[in-house]
């Protein structure tokens, strides 16, 4: 009789883990009520179409679920495949996109018109929540001409820019309006009035500090930030701004704006930055409503009162 699907016992067992999962999300639910989470979306995540039904999945349950989500995204897959279809070399130095002018107009038009439309649709299937902007709306990024300095030279990349200024007052007019803004990585100058491509996650690091986030959320694809690649493939699951400010230099270029942008974050108000695996689905559920969590979570140092008293 036990084995019988219709047998009342035996369907309330097979629920049971459902009701414990719900159950060991309650307190993370009553902790993040209400709070901002900037999310990057980026990587695999991207591309593959199971994984983008299931990150909007999980942002619109965010939202439902009392949060406030913005997301910012970039488009590195798609801005490539596009400037390929148009005889534009995509290259890159100190881990970041060359953007020529050529290639700016192309960056502008994949990530407004391409990258961006296609994730707001996606959230809008589970209602009419999602609203698209780019840097240039309501001045919400500002940015200046960036030149990175490689091996003690600065290096000109074109039109790569750096956050001079961010005016968090459209997004959140959308958040009070229950929406969840969509911010494409784009920026303008008030000096030359040119428009610049901004690294993705320098940008949601950006407004995830003007913004008070609770948390920045950066998806990638790998596991986290592993402790000592490529000779082992274990994941550092937590550590303060101190401890990665000292491993910063022996990162490889791709990570260093993700860790950079969870480093300003945490030193700027933000309470946690997480860096987590894209490639799985639903990795924003895990790390924000699980006791486990995926990934690498960066906090603030302790204040030097807390430090001192540990050390007496």
């Amino acid at each position: 009789m036990s084995g019988n699907p219709s047998n009342p016992t035996a369907r309330k067992h097979t629920a049971l883990p459902k009701a414990q999962i719900l159950v060991e999300a309650l307190p993370w639910l009553t902790r993040h009520h209400g709070k901002t989470v900037v999310i990057k979306f980026g990587g695999n995540a991207m591309v593959d179409e199971e994984l983008k039904a299931a990150f909007a999945q999980d942002v619109v349950f965010l939202h439902h679920a009392g949060l406030k989500p913005v997301v910012v995204h970039g488009g590195g897959p798609q801005i490539s495949a596009a400037l390929d279809r148009h005889g534009i070399v995509s290259e890159f130095k100190a881990g970041l996109r060359v953007t020529t002018e050529d290639a700016m107009d192309v960056v502008r038009m994949v990530l407004a018109g391409q990258v961006q439309r296609e994730l707001v649709g996606l959230l809008n299937q589970h209602g009419p929540l999602a609203v698209g902007l780019t840097g240039e709306d309501a001045h919400t990024i500002t940015a200046t001409k960036h030149q990175p300095r490689i091996e003690g030279e600065l290096v000109d990349i074109g039109r790569v820019g750096e956050i001079t200024e961010i005016d968090t007052g459209a997004i959140e007019a959308l958040l009070a309006d229950g929406r969840i803004p969509v911010v494409s990585s784009i920026a303008r100058s008030q000096d030359d009035h040119h428009v610049y491509n901004v690294n993705a996650d320098t940008a949601a690091a950006a407004l995830a500090a003007a913004l008070d986030a609770e948390t920045l959320m950066v998806l990638t694809d790998v596991e986290g930030l592993y402790e000592d690649w490529p000779h082992s493939d274990e994941v550092i699951s937590r550590l303060t701004a101190k401890e990665l400010e000292k491993l910063l230099p022996e990162l490889a270029s791709g990570m260093v704006p993700k860790m950079e942008g969870c480093l300003h974050a945490v030193r700027n108000g933000v309470e946690t930055a997480r860096v987590i695996d894209g490639r799985v689905q639903h990795s924003i559920l895990l790390e924000i409503f699980t006791d486990e969590g995926i990934g690498t979570m960066v906090v603030p140092d302790a204040p030097e009162n807390e430090t001192q008293g540990e050390a007496a």
